[in-house]
């Protein structure tokens, strides 16, 4: 049996809500976190377990902890946290600040925030590269990535952390998310109001843009083999498939209505995505006929992904109210010791 949850971040309830999922098709609401108000962006989780998610309109991260399921503290930032990342050596936290136009540096030993790095207007999601040197910052106000450098939390030096370029996408386009590809080549860009997904290579800067025939990208994530970058359409309520390496659209399917988040589970290829749309009787054509406040579930297995062929399978879980985003994390990759430690600080209590 397995030991997964998928964990949902349910902005109009102020909750997070937990899904055990077992097996294929296996899934159960186990439990929902009562968090602060207009949490944002996906729980963030460290290999120990704990987790992170941006309280919007109160200015503070809820912590969480991924065995008690229970909100353990709340730590202060800048004004209206969308995003986080954590650095690798999971010794810092990074968050974008929507409404102090900032980046927040926090201590994740002491659980403080020690500085604020200025951006663009009204910055968004992120993502930080593998070997821990660059943060990239979605500045959905200003129309551009923030590209920082972050290689001096290596050594403990939050006072040198600096943005060091501003990568033009278009100020109307509203770059909201993104991803980095597997191979660290390549970081994919999902924005709001354009019709295109912005793909920026890494080692110049250099900015291709790929039609979808849309508004509305707001995440990606990519295919358990890495070739594939998936994007949600939230105005079409669309997934669509991109090559990585080529950058041509491959295909797109149908979801739940105003998709947003998604997250994909490589062992068994099923692919999870929030909708987020606040209507009743969603419906698209040969697709899945699901409600709000709701996951889809796609068998990616059941059709496939490199052209426009085929239906695939769907299935829906209820969650909270205004799912934006999903994550999921394994509890059997949590060290023994640390399990061990977990859980009898939970029966303690």
């Amino acid at each position: 049996m397995r030991n997964v949850q998928l964990f949902s971040t349910d902005t109009d309830d102020g909750v997070v809500s937990v899904v055990a999922k077992t097996g294929p098709g296996e899934h159960r609401l186990i439990k929902q976190i009562p968090v602060g108000n207009a949490p944002r962006g996906g729980v963030k989780f460290t290999s120990t377990g704990r987790g992170f998610v941006c309280n919007t309109s109160q200015n503070t991260l809820s912590e969480i902890d991924a065995v008690a399921l229970t909100e353990v503290r709340r730590i202060e930032v800048g004004h209206g946290p969308r995003g986080m990342a954590i650095v690798p050596g999971e010794k810092f936290l990074l968050v974008s600040n929507s409404g102090s136009d900032s980046v927040s540096i926090v201590d994740l030993e002491l659980s403080v925030e020690l500085r604020q790095v200025p951006t663009g207007r009204d910055p968004r999601h992120m993502g930080i590269s593998s070997d821990g040197r660059w943060a990239y910052v979605c500045v959905w106000g200003a129309g551009y990535i923030s590209k920082l450098d972050i290689s001096a939390l290596a050594h403990g030096e939050a006072e040198d952390v600096a943005e060091v370029a501003r990568i033009d996408i278009d100020r109307e386009a509203h770059p909201y998310s993104l991803n980095i590809s597997p191979d660290g080549r390549r970081v994919f860009v999902a924005n709001t109001q354009a019709t295109y997904l912005t793909v920026i290579d890494v080692d110049t800067d250099e900015v291709h843009n790929v039609e979808l025939g849309g508004i509305g990208g707001r995440a990606v994530t990519f295919s358990a083999d890495g070739a594939s970058a998936l994007i949600t359409v939230e105005a079409q309520s669309r997934v669509y498939v991109v090559d990585v390496e080529t950058l041509d659209v491959l295909r797109h399917f149908p979801v739940g209505a105003g998709p947003r988040g998604l997250v994909l589970d490589k062992e068994d290829n099923t692919l999870y995505v929030t909708n987020f749309s606040r209507s009743t009787g969603a419906w698209m054509e040969s697709g899945p006929q699901f409600g709000p406040n709701s996951l889809t579930m796609v068998d990616l297995d059941s059709a496939p992904l490199d052209r426009q062929e085929g239906s695939f399978r769907y299935e829906e879980v209820t969650v909270g109210f205004g799912p934006c985003s999903v994550v999921m994390f394994d509890l059997d990759t949590i060290p023994a010791d640390e399990r061990a430690r977990r859980v009898e600080y939970v029966d303690a209590d």
